[in-house]
């Protein structure tokens, strides 16, 4: 009962800090994530004592892949397919030298560097390549960003999970293997990641939408509760594709990509409150890593592991900034997309995934990717501070246009409507053009 009583006072306690935070964060720039691991070190082990959330936590479990449900499913929710599209050259840059040439030399990096098999060298570089969506946030909001930059940054932290999440799934599955992988085994492993489980994942996607559809033309549906429904959809999906053996962390990102294609007002009710939701769910996960995992990095602390860790944090704007040259970016701008690939919780959630599936040396991943981590919230968090000092060009607002009305209703209207507005500021644009 204290337990759970504890948890409950903890999961208050991160609402009601972030609330109060929140201003300051924005005022000052002091990453959200520090101030939320270091109130799980307050309350860890190596302060008040109230709680420990070891690796083999039962709530960790719990709360880590509700998390990575939240995190994948808000990342494909969020995304909007137009601009996807229209910047393809740009997604297609960061997914490839930006993800997928990094995951690949980091792997052979970890492999020859800290003598890891190469499965183990795919699910350190794959969780390390993983940028976090937390920290990220606030760099995006600053005024001073240049505009490709955020958009780069922002389709990146949306699709590279996708891409990095089979690498860390294949990996597992050879590991876990007594016998060496024969064609039907890899035949099973292709169905299950490219089919099954995102078809998992469509399926609730597609039926949600059309339920919510036919509720809101039949008995009218609060939008309020649209937001929660999406939860749930995200949770279903995960829950439909792991009950037919699939992965349901893809699912999750299918259900969410489906509903983006799908259903706009769902979207833009889920970014007013579930994005917050999730965003909790997130925090409250830091502070349970902050307890004691997080510092477990301390442990793997060597001359070696320091060189991985420079190595780490070094070679994505090492290779971003060539990669990145199609994009007609400047050089300056090219190193801020490569250096803003923070890492911190999406790192931590898919190196624990091995930890829970009992993967022989998993442990010591996790204590690397900690020590990543750690070095990753400081230089990335505090280093926006610097880099994007200043402030973005002012925009002048367009005045108040004044809409011309019928005598009988001039004196009766006092405001006029969002879409006069709209219509008024597109015609003086052209007029002006």
């Amino acid at each position: 009962m204290d337990s759970f009583l504890a948890m409950l006072a903890l999961i208050g306690a991160v609402i009601v800090v972030s609330a109060l935070l929140s201003g300051w964060v924005d005022r000052t720039g002091v990453p959200q994530v520090a101030v939320f691991l270091g109130m799980g070190a307050l309350i860890g082990p190596i302060g008040l004592g109230l709680l420990d959330a070891e690796a083999g936590s039962p709530v960790l479990r719990v709360v880590a892949t509700v998390s990575l449900v939240l995190v994948l499913f808000t990342d494909a929710v969020s995304l909007d397919l137009k601009e996807v599209r229209q910047h393809r050259l740009l997604a297609g840059l960061v997914l490839g030298p930006g993800t997928i040439l990094f995951t690949a030399i980091l792997g052979a990096v970890a492999h020859y560097m800290l003598g890891l098999s190469w499965p183990l060298a795919a699910i350190l570089s794959a969780a390390i390549a993983s940028t976090d969506p937390v920290l990220l946030r606030g760099v995006l909001k600053r005024p001073a960003l240049h505009n490709g930059v955020r958009q780069a940054l922002r389709l990146e932290s949306g699709l590279n999970d996708v891409v990095l999440l089979p690498v860390v799934l294949v990996s597992i599955a050879l590991l876990a293997s007594s016998a060496p992988f024969t064609g039907a085994d890899w035949g099973r492993l292709a169905l299950n990641i490219l089919l099954l489980s995102p078809a998992a994942g469509v399926v609730v996607g597609f039926a949600g939408v059309k339920a919510l559809e036919f509720g809101r033309k039949r008995t009218g549906v609060r939008r309020d509760y649209e937001s929660i429904y999406s939860l749930g959809l995200a949770f279903a999906a995960y829950a439909a594709a792991e009950s037919v053996h699939g992965s349901g962390f893809i699912a999750a990102f299918a259900a969410g990509l489906t509903i983006s294609a799908l259903d706009v007002e769902l979207c833009d009710c889920f970014l007013e409150y579930g994005e917050t939701t999730a965003e909790m769910a997130l925090l409250f996960t830091f502070v349970l890593f902050g307890t004691s995992i997080i510092w477990s990095g301390v442990a793997a602390v060597s001359m070696t592991t320091i060189g991985f860790v420079i190595i780490a944090i070094v070679l994505r704007p090492l290779a971003l900034l060539p990669a990145l040259a199609p994009a007609a970016l400047s050089w300056k701008n090219r190193g801020l997309i490569g250096w803003f690939g923070p890492r911190g919780l999406s790192t931590l959630l898919l190196v624990m995934l091995p930890v829970f599936a009992g993967i022989e040396g998993s442990y010591d991943l996790l204590q690397i990717s900690c020590l990543v981590v750690m070095v990753s919230v400081v230089l990335h968090g505090f280093s926006p501070l610097i880099l994007l000092r200043g402030t973005a060009e002012t925009r002048v607002p367009l005045p108040l246009p004044v809409i011309a009305t019928p005598p009988s209703d001039r004196d009766a209207r006092t405001t006029i409507t969002v879409e006069e507005y709209r219509a008024e500021a597109i015609r003086r644009a052209g007029r002006a053009g």
